[in-house]
């Protein structure tokens, strides 16, 4: 069996465009990866285009000597954009050779450890929180700063959260799980001010508290916190970046994502080092159907899986789903289908054309650049 064609399709959707990436092979098995990246899509379009020019003809099912080639031989490593092309072929050759040899990917890696994959959504408004919980949901994420598109200062912040905090959790009761993302949106005194203010609510983790960039800031919340998980990793792209945050056990849960961080491949071995050091995985995945399919197929088969982020896509954009995977009392089933279990409809694919979209800007009252 030999690759014949590396294709990128880019469907538009409410908030970016899911950027799916289908390998064609000479025996007619095929298989799909995402390789989303919001306001990013069509820089990843072309990196997908040049790293799967490396593997034409091809056997598909090599997928360690296709990683090492995609990922070393082009001299110019990692980063977000080469990262999150890597991370869909390398999803796509997974799901061919699971097709080939008739097995699911969490097979092919070794088996599941969990009948099930606990998952949590997001909620912007107490009313939706309580709707999804109604549905199932047993975990639900808010935003550290509940305001966003407004101009605030800082002071502001911990207070503001905590009353919003104090209103979700009036609202959905002690028993669902907490979570609040503050995308790194703040430095470390005010990150330290937010989560004190919320410790009573049982939280069951603060994510990304300050911006990514300088690991020593995260240390600095480590150290003046206590009785709350913190979590980070959505923009950390291989194990290599990760190695000194685990190294220095800096957060108790990490987030890497199956579209950014080199694939199925890579996240497996941020998981297990992590795992020596006593460290759960909560997949970031606010991302489209196919990196769902792969998280939940790693998700199975991570003995040090917490909870898989999943971001409920509007149901007509489920359409180019043909087989969709939906969650039943907060978890998701683990599919016995070979592959990644998931096949899209290239037809209703093309209903929802690319859109360009990026990040909306945050700026204070004075006019000053915010985080985003």
């Amino acid at each position: 069996m030999k690759i014949t064609d590396v294709k990128v399709f880019q469907v538009g959707v409410n908030r970016q465009s899911w950027t799916f990436v289908k390998i064609e092979t000479d025996e007619g098995i095929y298989g799909w990866g995402e390789g989303s990246l919001e306001g990013q899509e069509k820089a990843v379009e072309e990196a997908v285009k040049v790293l799967g020019s490396r593997i034409i003809d091809l056997d598909p099912t090599l997928i360690e000597r296709h990683w090492q080639v995609m990922y070393r031989h082009g001299f110019w490593r990692g980063g977000v954009v080469l990262n999150s092309a890597l991370s869909a072929i390398d999803q796509a050759l997974w799901d061919i050779t699971g097709k080939a040899y008739d097995l699911p990917v969490y097979k092919l890696l070794g088996g599941a450890v969990r009948d099930k994959v606990k998952a949590y959504t997001h909620a912007f408004a107490p009313e939706q929180a309580v709707a999804l919980v109604k549905e199932g949901y047993l975990g639900i994420k808010a935003g550290g700063m509940p305001f966003r598109g407004e101009q605030v200062e800082p002071n502001e912040v911990p207070s503001r959260l905590k009353e919003s905090i104090k209103t979700l959790r009036e609202a959905v009761g002690p028993d669902i799980e907490i979570m609040i993302d503050n995308h790194g949106r703040a430095w470390p005194s005010l990150a330290i001010q937010q989560i004190r203010a919320v410790e009573e609510y049982n939280i069951s983790f603060f994510e990304e508290p300050v911006p990514p960039d300088n690991i020593d800031a995260l240390a600095e919340v480590r150290r003046n916190i206590s009785g709350t998980n913190l979590a980070t990793g959505e923009r950390l792209f291989s194990r290599w970046d990760y190695r000194r945050l685990i190294e220095k056990q800096l957060v108790d849960i990490i987030q890497p994502d199956v579209c950014h961080c080199c694939g199925i491949s890579e996240l497996r071995r941020i998981a297990a080092a992590a795992e020596t050091y006593y460290i759960r995985v909560a997949p970031h995945n606010p991302n489209g159907p196919v990196a769902t399919a792969a998280s939940i197929q790693l998700s199975a088969a991570i003995p040090n899986f917490a909870t898989l982020e999943y971001a409920v896509p509007p149901e007509e954009f489920m359409k180019v789903v043909k087989n969709p995977t939906r969650q039943v009392d907060g978890y998701f089933p683990i599919p016995d289908t070979p592959g990644l279990g998931i096949e899209l409809d290239e037809e209703v694919m093309k209903q929802y054309p690319y859109i360009e979209k990026s990040y909306r800007g945050e700026y204070y009252r004075d006019g000053g650049i915010a985080d985003v």
